[in-house]
């Protein structure tokens, strides 16, 4: 995984929280669902990247 997709995935991931964080304050529960969606994407992402680093450190071994 790169670092700019590392960044950029925790990025969407703070934003998220922030979402989330703002929908409870102002009681708006579209905001709230929005920033769980966003920051659900966002740890998929994340799964997917340790997915494939994990895959290329395996192929890296047995060459």
């Amino acid at each position: 995984m790169s670092i700019t997709d590392k960044v950029k995935n925790k990025a969407e991931e703070l934003v998220g929280k922030a979402k989330q964080g703002i929908g409870d304050a102002t009681d708006n529960e579209r905001l709230v669902a929005e920033g769980k969606a966003q920051e659900t994407a966002a740890h998929a992402k994340q799964a997917g990247e340790h997915v494939k680093d994990a895959g290329r450190d395996v192929r890296e071994t047995f060459q």
